[in-house]
């Protein structure tokens, strides 16, 4: 007999909690194999195809494309059994070790218990709505009027009360047991002539701004969070500089002529930065804030900004300093190819130590970039462009370029800062500087 296996969605890594389903890949009554993509799901690092580990047939599927789920939810139900789907003796026998019913882990995901999975809040829903019960006011109640004499013993005062229409019985003198006096009529008066205080004017409703209203979420809510915390946590600072980048573009033209795969101009300025950062390791840290900590990190894992149809990404290239030119030219077009088909895994999102960023592909010189948190800088690249410039002592037109630098004021002071930056200048102005460091 069949036995039903409930597959939730895992732990996607890199302490996410939730993930949106983009599309189904199987449907009910489908056959699936062990370890078959079932569904596209987008987390806030990437789009990523989730495997199911058992084998058998789809009896349901828990939630419609667009829907977000927590870790931990269900996903599909499958039904595994020999009317389901024959497997292979091997993998019966695999199945037959050990409880069997113990869901094997995703391949190319590890578990992590140290957290429970977030669970959602489920608001109460009521039978039905009472109507609102009207309370009628309570109208005030009427003075008590005595029938007996008014105590008044001037006529002046019978007669003020009387031209200002004044019920002396409906008033409580001031005077000697109860006597009524002029000051209490001429209090009945300015009472009676005293402006009535106007309705409080209704309150209108909040009204929600008009327009188009796009959710914060996936790709986009990560950028924002991660770009509000680095604003509330990092004091930055920018620096930048204007170099002439007449030498690195004619010894990339060099480089590119004597055939092999072409060298990137990012992936020059790649390795000038890694040689910056040998330099000015302070610029390669992190803030740890429990531990009132700076961390100067090993290796250089460097993210680079890569625009896509989902948004902007930095992917990350591994151990960065020990790569040559041609090995990042190689790993920045696999990346960014992976990231414009939003094949990006968790990994390759995370872990960076330093961002290079080219916003010259823009066409803008300059920027101030955001620190990618918990970074502790970004070198910022803008456009090469022919400008008037004295070389030699000669005004020509040169190939110019600026850099800036955002910094944490926290690792380092302006002087580290500057030094790092006009090191790199130097390089590109004169790429030869960067063969006293290889």
């Amino acid at each position: 007999m069949p036995q039903v296996m409930e597959f939730k969605l895992p732990d996607l890594g890199e302490g996410l909690t939730e993930a949106e389903i983009v599309r189904w890949l199987v449907a009910v009554g489908d056959v699936v194999a062990i370890d078959q993509p079932v569904v596209e799901v987008e987390t806030a690092k990437a789009m990523v195809e989730v495997p199911c580990p058992y084998g058998g047939v789809v009896t349901a599927r828990f939630g419609e494309e667009g829907t977000e789920l927590p870790v931990g939810a269900p996903l599909i139900t499958v039904a595994v059994g020999a009317s389901s789907l024959p497997e292979a003796p091997a993998a019966q026998a695999a199945e037959a070790e050990g409880s069997g019913n113990v869901p094997r882990p995703l391949i190319g995901y590890g578990e992590d218990h140290s957290r429970p999975a977030r669970r959602r809040r489920v608001r109460p829903v009521t039978a039905a709505v009472s109507a609102p019960v009207v309370v009628a006011p309570i109208a005030p109640a009427a003075p008590v009027v005595s029938a007996g004499p008014v105590p008044v013993i001037s006529p002046l005062v019978r007669k003020l009360a009387k031209d200002g229409g004044v019920d002396l019985r409906a008033l409580k003198g001031s005077g000697p047991e109860g006597l009524i006096l002029r000051a209490d009529v001429e209090a009945a008066l300015a009472a009676l002539r005293a402006p009535e205080p106007a309705p409080a004017a209704p309150v209108a409703p909040a009204v929600a701004a008009q327009g188009e209203r796009i959710p914060l979420k996936g790709v986009r809510g990560a950028v924002a969070e991660k770009l509000s915390r680095s604003r509330r946590e990092i004091p930055d600072a920018t620096c930048w500089v204007d170099a002439d980048a007449t030498e690195l573009m004619a010894a990339r033209a060099a480089m590119n002529a004597v055939g092999g795969p072409k060298i990137s101009v990012l992936a020059l300025l790649a390795r000038i930065c890694t040689a910056a950062l040998a330099k000015y390791p302070e610029l390669n840290s992190t803030v740890d804030l429990a531990a009132k900590e700076i961390v100067r990190l090993p290796s250089v894992h460097l993210g680079f900004a890569a625009q896509t149809e989902r948004g902007l990404v930095v992917p990350v290239v591994r151990d960065a300093q020990h790569r040559n030119p041609e090995s990042l030219s190689a790993e920045f077009a696999r990346l960014t190819e992976i990231a414009r088909a939003g094949k990006l895994a968790p990994a390759d999102l995370t872990g960076g130590t330093f961002t290079l960023n080219n916003y010259g592909v823009f066409g803008v010189d300059g920027s101030t970039p955001i620190i990618n948190h918990p970074e502790a800088a970004m070198l910022g690249v803008g456009r090469i462009i022919d400008k008037p410039w004295v070389h030699e002592g000669q005004l020509a037109v040169r190939k110019v370029v600026q850099l800036s630098l955002t910094f944490d004021h926290r690792v380092c002071d302006g002087g580290t800062a500057g030094g790092f930056l006009r090191y790199v200048a130097d390089c590109v102005e004169s790429p030869a500087v960067l063969l006293r460091s290889l």
